[in-house]
């Protein structure tokens, strides 16, 4: 992808995540799959370079685990949103999943 693609992906990227409302998530392979371009690893690396501005609390793992950067900090924001749990450290994505 060349420097005005990735700038454009991260841009992509960042607009899905600001459209997640509260107490709900998305997986990065769902917001890859919203794009219809990259995958999980490439959303997580817009996440990790870029994705202060946003949301990015409510962008999980497949499995429902939180982004474990932060000191636990996505797990108190996800719990004060009231964002379905399964168990401590695990977002329930059956219920917990925004349906974009």
């Amino acid at each position: 992808m060349s420097a005005t693609g990735w700038a454009d992906y991260v841009e992509e990227v960042l607009d899905v995540v600001a459209t997640i409302p509260a107490g709900r998530v998305l997986s990065y392979g769902d917001i890859a799959e919203i794009l219809g371009r990259g995958g999980p690893r490439q959303v997580a690396r817009v996440m990790a370079t870029a994705g202060g501005p946003v949301p990015w609390w409510r962008v999980v793992r497949a499995d429902g685990r939180p982004a474990p950067c932060h000191d636990g900090e996505a797990d108190r924001l996800l719990l004060a949103e009231g964002t379905p749990l399964r168990a401590p450290g695990r977002v329930d994505m059956g219920s917990a999943r925004w349906r974009a």
